[in-house]
């Protein structure tokens, strides 16, 4: 009878216990991530959220770039993932390498999963345009970085690019300036992909206006390892052509810049000059080396890329217009302007030489900044 009445009180107590404690607490789906203004965020602060974003509740999105095995790839994804987390967003990011298949798989997985946006780098098929029409059947919102202008057709999707033309333009004028209207060039390009379309399209613009201009060799190929397979291409085809054949190489991607770089310093044919498009703390790095052949590039900052493209994503995720394409502003950095820096200059300390390298506003709405407060971030 004793052991029964402990045993009954116990129960007793232990139920007390409960009740109380659940007084204060709230399911686990109403506490919530920053995104959805649950009582248990610092989005519940956030005023100006929009209703679209409070009601989704966890929100994920997954960042699918088809090129990799760069710098450029590393910083654009960095990019992307900080800004999502910086708003309470669960980001995954991967890089297929220059794997079709394997971009494919990571789109149709896409799907087929719970996220609630995708970001895409670099959809240069007819198939991209397929997968991404079933993310749209599913509700799935869509950025397209550097894809193919098909997409265009896909309804609710944004086409995002750095400016291309400029960037060609800015590299090519450069050119011109310092090595003339007759110079002897190299063309490092590969076709298939929409931005080295565009940059191609002003770089035949530029033939035409300086007809004298002279294109000895023109190659490139997209693998897994671009920089050293151009090292080696370049490498033999300095044989072919002596000192004062070439005054200059154009390189259409940075991957193509660096193996360049590379393969001149090496044969101690660095009178040859290097004019290229897109930056990273590595190419930074030789460019700032004493005789460095790569004397200008064109580019954007790949990280501010993958903010954007996060940002054009969250607003459609909160029910607010998005423009169907944008073009992201592309600055020219030189070898004189890094020079005067007082010390070595990187992607970070970039900006202190190059006003307004970096940062921008694109699409930073006020609850954008509001949540990212919230979040400490």
């Amino acid at each position: 009878m004793r052991k029964k009445y402990f045993s009954g009180l116990l129960s007793l107590t232990l139920a007390l216990v409960l009740v109380v404690t659940g007084c204060g607490s709230k399911p686990a789906n109403e506490g919530g991530n920053a995104a959805n203004g649950g009582s248990g965020s610092p989005a519940a602060e956030v005023e100006n959220l929009p209703a679209a974003l409070k009601e989704k509740g966890d929100i994920k999105l997954k960042v699918i770039r088809k090129i990799g095995g760069d710098d450029h790839t590393a910083q654009f994804l960095a990019g992307a993932k900080q800004e999502g987390e910086a708003l309470g967003f669960k980001v995954d990011t991967f890089s297929a390498n220059g794997d079709t298949a394997k971009f494919h798989d990571a789109l149709a997985q896409a799907a087929e999963s719970d996220v609630d946006g995708v970001v895409i780098s670099h959809g240069d098929d007819p198939a991209t345009v397929d997968a991404v029409k079933k993310l749209r059947e599913k509700g799935i919102e869509v950025v397209a970085f550097d894809s193919v202008p098909d997409l265009s057709a896909v309804e609710g999707v944004t086409l995002t690019s750095q400016d291309d033309e400029a960037l060609a333009q800015y590299a090519l004028d450069q050119l011109v300036k310092e090595q003339g209207e007759d110079a002897k060039i190299v063309y490092l390009w590969v076709d298939g992909f929409p931005p080295m379309v565009r940059r191609n399209n002003v770089y035949k613009d530029t033939l035409a206006k300086y007809p004298n201009i002279k294109e000895l060799e023109r190659f490139g190929v997209a693998s897994q390892n671009t920089s050293v397979d151009t090292q080696n291409a370049v490498a033999a085809m300095l044989t072919k052509h002596p000192k004062g054949e070439i005054d200059a190489i154009f390189a259409t991607w940075d991957a193509f810049a660096s193996g360049a770089a590379r393969a001149l310093v090496e044969a101690g044919r660095t009178e040859i000059k290097i004019y290229g498009i897109d930056v990273s703390n590595a190419d930074l790095q030789i460019m700032q080396e004493e005789n460095s052949p790569w004397v200008s590039t064109a580019a954007v900052d790949p990280k501010m890329i993958g903010q954007v493209n996060v940002r054009l994503l969250a607003k459609k995720l909160a029910g607010e217009e998005t423009p169907a394409t944008y073009n992201l502003e592309a600055a020219l950095i030189d070898q004189e302007t890094l020079k005067k820096a007082s010390g070595p200059v990187n992607m970070e300390t970039l900006a202190d030489i190059i006003p307004g390298w970096g940062t921008t506003t694109a699409f930073e709405e006020d609850w954008i900044k509001a949540l990212k407060e919230a979040k400490g971030k």
